[in-house]
């Protein structure tokens, strides 16, 4: 896991519109990143929505969020459309930007162990050093939390 302190890792992944974005569009301003298992589940959709419903004071403050998954185009698309999303979500299914950011990890559900994405946030500063990590992160609470943090540093 990323901590505070360390340089968050460039990425260059497809948006749910298939346009190409890098980090270094981010870079000059704070950003949330996101990680998150799957478009369209129960609680990725209740992250999602909470980010959604916060947007506007993410924005007021001039950070902007992005969510990453191993989702496709197609289906960041769809879901950022069904679920009214602002924001941006980028398409990992190489898990290049998922494993950069050590959120490819053994998980156990039901006894069953199997890898997968840890849901984690990452406050990212201007300068691209990560301000703070949100690991285990919950998804109702999630947002709410980055939020607070970053009121903390105004």
């Amino acid at each position: 896991m990323l901590q505070a302190g360390d340089r968050a890792p460039a990425f260059s992944l497809p948006d749910q519109e298939g346009r190409l974005r890098s980090m270094k569009e981010f870079i000059g301003r704070k950003f949330v990143i996101y990680f998150y298992s799957k478009d369209n589940t129960p609680g990725c959709t209740r992250q999602a929505c909470s980010f959604r419903d916060l947007y506007g004071e993410f924005r007021a403050l001039g950070v902007p969020v992005v969510g990453v998954s191993r989702d496709s185009v197609k289906s960041h698309a769809g879901f950022a459309a069904k679920q009214e999303l602002p924001f941006v979500l980028l398409s990992d299914p190489e898990l290049q930007a998922i494993t950069a950011y050590d959120v490819w990890q053994e998980k156990k559900l039901y006894g069953k162990v199997s890898m997968g994405v840890v849901r984690t946030a990452y406050l990212v500063g201007e300068d691209g050093v990560i301000l703070k990590a949100f690991p285990r992160a919950k998804p109702d609470t999630n947002a709410e939390e980055i939020l607070g943090f970053l009121k903390t540093l105004a």
